[in-house]
């Protein structure tokens, strides 16, 4: 047991371990900080290279791969022979109806207006318009008033809406094409038949234009609500895709197409 002058001493004593520590000498402390600046000083001059390469690095492991683009060539189509440019912009004074588009549309893509019989054979013959009788997803009911040709153009259009259809609806599932291109004559002679047909030039008569049947699908006539709707739907995604314009007929029962 230690007394009060033992307790006293023993409180205050210092370990033996730390006396027995040395100071560090000087010139160990200088090197030591002269090292540190150093590597501080070329951690910043390599750090911007270095945030650049780590970055240019994250955007390589990050970013999507750019999909590859698929070219699908529509059959009997040459494309190499596609005259038509896309329908220019519209100037607002020409429009005071919604059928002006597609008149519009027919003078500036395609190749005029068709003027007579002689006129369309020879278009034919030179293949600048081609025959449209089915394909998938679409199919030519038997025309009395119009011949079942559009431009080349205007078939790889209907080609696309034909497939949409098709993948919408059921594989085997088609639409029917009711009237295509007529000339200034099979107008007039439609007119005097039916007082609903447009008096004067009509889009049919440039060879872009062609009507589809809402009320006849797979080969029935009738109304199909479903067929009908699945049809209006790819009509208006082509029509914001910029690549026709469409309306409804309802006196005719089908949608009246012209392409851009």
């Amino acid at each position: 047991m230690l007394n009060s002058t033992d307790s006293s001493s023993a409180k205050f004593k210092i370990p033996s371990i730390f006396l027995s520590m040395k100071k560090p000498p000087l010139i160990q402390l200088a090197v030591t900080f002269v090292l540190f600046s150093a590597g501080a000083l070329a951690s910043q001059a390599y750090m911007p290279e270095l945030k650049k390469q780590l970055k240019d690095t994250y955007s390589t492991l990050t970013s999507e791969p750019e999909p590859a683009i698929e070219l699908e060539k529509s059959q009997l189509i040459n494309l190499e022979i596609l005259a038509p440019n896309p329908t220019p912009p519209i100037p607002e004074r020409v429009i005071t109806r919604e059928y002006d588009n597609h008149l519009y549309a027919g003078e500036n893509n395609g190749f005029g207006l068709i003027e007579d019989e002689n006129h369309f054979k020879k278009l034919v013959e030179e293949q600048k318009l081609v025959i449209v009788t089915k394909g998938a997803g679409y199919e030519t009911m038997a025309l009395t008033h119009s011949h079942p040709y559009i431009t080349l153009h205007s078939k790889i259009v209907l080609e696309e809406l034909g497939q949409a259809y098709q993948k919408l609806s059921s594989v085997g599932s088609f639409f029917t094409l009711s009237s295509i291109t007529r000339t200034p004559q099979q107008q007039k002679s439609l007119r005097k038949r039916n007082k609903n047909a447009t008096s004067g030039i009509s889009s049919h008569s440039y060879g872009v234009s062609f009507d589809i049947s809402y009320i006849r699908f797979n080969g029935k006539k009738g109304s199909n609500r479903a067929a009908q709707k699945n049809l209006e739907k790819i009509l208006n995604n082509f029509q914001d895709s910029n690549k026709i314009f469409f309306l409804k007929e309802r006196r005719q029962s089908c949608y009246h197409i012209t392409v851009k």
